[in-house]
């Protein structure tokens, strides 16, 4: 083989080798844009309970009053049921003396 068909030879080589260069660099570039363009990727918004704090407040200021007119209640009924039976005592104790005759 000759000086000249060596040269050739690399010269066609060499013009493989920079067409694969171009090539590589160009995908190279490409993927760049590709990963500059794509959005970011935002976090998820956090759900938030859909009644606000004030409803909380006045959801347990109700509980509380609800709870406090039963407490209420219930004392009043003690009350009553202690009240009725001393006058249910007493009547029977007055129809006991009517009946001996006293």
């Amino acid at each position: 083989m000759s000086d000249l068909e060596k040269a050739a030879r690399e010269a066609v080589e060499a013009q493989d080798n920079a067409q694969q260069l171009a090539l590589i660099a160009a995908v190279l570039q490409a993927q760049q844009l590709v990963q500059q363009q794509q959005p970011v990727a935002q976090p998820a918004p956090v759900r938030r309970s859909s009644v606000s704090p004030a409803a909380w407040v006045g959801i347990g200021v109700g509980a509380s009053v609800f709870l406090v007119t039963v407490a209420v209640s219930a004392v009043a009924v003690a009350i009553s049921a202690v009240a009725l039976t001393i006058c249910v005592l007493v009547l029977r104790g007055m129809w006991a003396d009517y009946r001996k005759g006293k």
